[in-house]
């Protein structure tokens, strides 16, 4: 495929407003959504349907995007991967994978980070994990992610406070993991 958006096994695509179904499933699972960010309120189903057709009539790219990620042997809704905090000067921008349970261990989420960082052409991709997600942590370890930093007590909920964990990977070191050159 000439596709530079389609990999092997997912293709990164664009929302579209029948996959408001997927977010509501990846929103109900509580305790992944813990995991990423926060638990917010149940939401109707047309909160979804019309908060999926925003971001399907939104214009593509820019400094923070939301992709969904397709599984090709089904051509379904997989889970979305999004891209923020994007540096054009210094060359860096911040992602974040969520693939749903049904679909995970099949190394989607590994290929759409290689297609994401390919396609982006910056120098640094960086993530922020929360410390107890060792799901998560251990996907962007063995992407080859290192961690910089730590922020102590970063974020608050279910009762206490949680540490943030940074971490960080340039595209020469990304590619040298997969025996490529750089395709910045």
């Amino acid at each position: 495929m000439n596709d530079m958006w389609t990999g092997a096994k997912v293709r990164l695509r664009g929302v579209e407003p029948e996959d408001w179904k997927g977010f509501r499933d990846l929103a109900r699972n509580t305790v992944d959504a813990r995991a990423a960010d926060q638990v917010e309120p149940p939401r109707s189903d047309e909160s979804y349907r019309s908060w999926t057709a925003d971001r399907a009539g939104r214009p593509p790219g820019g400094e923070a995007f939301r992709l969904v990620i397709e599984a090709l042997a089904e051509r379904v809704f997989a889970g979305s991967v999004t891209v923020g905090e994007t540096d054009n000067r210094a060359g860096r921008f911040r992602t974040g994978i969520e693939v749903s349970r049904d679909h995970r261990g099949k190394g989607y989420a590994t290929e759409a980070t290689e297609l994401m960082f390919g396609e982006q052409r910056l120098n640094k991709c960086e993530v922020e994990v929360h410390a107890f997600n060792e799901a998560s942590l251990a996907l962007y370890r063995r992407l080859g992610f290192v961690e910089e930093g730590r922020l102590r007590q970063h974020e608050y909920f279910a009762g206490g406070y949680h540490d943030s964990v940074l971490l960080g990977i340039t595209a020469d070191e990304f590619w040298a993991t997969r025996g490529r050159p750089s395709v910045r």
